[in-house]
């Protein structure tokens, strides 16, 4: 970067990616994949599991092409402006914010609704908006401070999801797992199928946001290197607790009564081990490791693209400030959690159609991701016909074709998403549309910005024939 000022401190290694790349998406495998269970039931959700499974897996091997060609803290922005110019970044950029500032608030939310299980007169917004004070703190005090945190509590997260899986397996019982499975029908219709689509944004919630490494690219000591590593292990680690959590949750009883909470795993641990069970404290307790992951994680991922589209001339320049301390985006920070603790007090906003705020505030998250995905699929793919020569250290394998799987669904996901949440989906293009007519007034910022080759050009080694 020629960017003075305006630079990065590069200190994550390989585990510390892997760490940030789990833990952004870890919450997932807490809370919100259950409401998929109200839309589809327990085996049409299964399949929507497994489709959205594909399509990330496909996804990531196909992303990291993008993430070591360039490694930025823009993110997919960076990709789609190399690739489609300033309208293709606009549009990315955009996306991804929505993504990665709506998924906070639900994920504060949710550890609101973990804590009331043990003090029943606490105020889920309240505790919300005390995580965003604590974890926006550690992010400003330094990456590599904010980096060992993740890790450390991925690293649990992840030990109590497989606790959880172990002390309820005594009581799983594959029929009530496909008790009534097709959204309450007992057998596949057209209705199931129609259940099967609409639950597909909880089915992404499960893996959402695992994109958001790329955001610390700039931070890598090897990206090249590293990400590699840290995305393909990390998608894996994340398929797999997935699928163990949402089908040994499914089998410990009437799945139903845990299709609309957000606290669907201490729930289904009460039936096995009693109300008053150390096992049920400690998995409340140590499952609070797993949301802060997440929650601690996007914060960053949030941050680094706000910075980065500042910088570029796409937000107001003064967020593209770093700390002259601690060399973190400390504004940028700042901002995302304004508009957080925002959409936490929205209710008579987001309360739609008489779904409870989080699983509104998923579904406009995960509109974001998807239209991320179209557009950095599509970025690949440009790349690879206007720039064959640059040097890729990794290349996505099987190209065309998992890159065409990854688009495929992703486009199908968004048309389905679309069906089912209409007025979600209005409000989602109203953001969009107000983010350009910013972007077409405020291209004297893009013109003062300084000149960043990984955007426009001289990007170096080529490869060799």
């Amino acid at each position: 970067m020629s960017q003075a000022g305006k630079e990065l401190a590069q200190r994550l290694g390989p585990w510390q990616l892997w760490g940030i790349a789990v833990g952004l998406v870890i919450s997932g495998e807490y809370f919100g994949w259950s409401y998929g269970w109200a839309s589809a039931g327990t085996l049409g959700f299964l399949i929507t599991a497994l489709g959205v499974a594909v399509m990330y897996t496909a996804f990531i091997f196909s992303f990291t092409e993008l993430t070591t060609l360039i490694p930025h803290a823009g993110g997919p922005f960076a990709y789609a402006r190399r690739a489609f110019g300033p309208v293709g970044g606009f549009l990315a950029g955009l996306a991804t914010l929505c993504e990665f500032v709506f998924a906070p608030p639900a994920i504060a939310l949710a550890i609101g609704a973990y804590l009331n299980v043990q003090f029943p007169g606490l105020s889920a917004k309240w505790v919300a908006v005390g995580c965003y004070a604590v974890f926006m703190t550690l992010n400003i005090l330094g990456v590599s401070i904010a980096a060992a945190f993740e890790l450390f509590v991925t690293v649990l997260a992840i030990i109590e999801l497989l606790v959880f899986m172990g002390v309820v397996a005594p009581g799983f019982q594959w029929q009530h797992f496909v008790q009534a499975g097709w959204a309450g029908q007992d057998h596949f219709n057209v209705g199931a199928l129609s259940g099967v689509f609409a639950a597909i944004p909880f089915a992404i919630w499960f893996f959402l946001a695992i994109e958001g490494a790329a955001m610390a690219a700039e931070e890598a000591k090897d990206p090249k290197r590293t990400i590699p590593v840290a995305y393909i292990a990390g998608i894996l680690t994340l398929v797999v607790l997935a699928l163990g959590v949402m089908v040994f949750a499914g089998g410990v009883g009437d799945w139903r009564l845990l299709a609309n909470i957000n606290d669907p795993l201490p729930q289904a641990m009460k039936r096995i081990v009693g109300a008053n069970s150390g096992w049920l404290h400690m998995l409340v307790w140590l499952g609070l490791f797993g949301l802060i992951a997440s929650f601690h994680g996007i914060i960053m991922g949030y941050s680094r693209q706000i910075f980065a589209l500042a910088r570029a001339g796409y937000l107001p320049p003064f967020l593209a400030a770093v700390h002259p301390r601690f060399k973190t985006p400390h504004r940028a920070i700042l901002a995302g959690g304004v508009i957080g603790i925002a959409a936490i007090f929205s209710d008579n906003l987001i309360v739609i159609a008489g779904q409870p705020l989080t699983a509104n505030i998923v579904t406009l998250s995960v509109f974001g991701a998807i239209v991320m995905y179209i557009v950095a699929m599509l970025s690949l793919f440009k790349l690879r016909r206007s720039e064959p020569a640059l040097a890729r250290p990794f290349r996505a394998p099987g190209y065309p074709l998992v890159p065409a799987v990854a688009l495929a669904l992703s486009v199908v996901s968004l048309v389905a998403m679309v069906y089912y949440n209409q007025l979600l989906a209005a409000i989602f293009a109203g953001m969009l549309a107000v983010g350009f007519v910013y972007f077409r007034l405020t291209s004297h910022h893009r013109a003062a910005a300084e000149h960043d080759a990984l955007l426009e050009g001289q990007l170096a080694p080529i490869d060799l024939p």
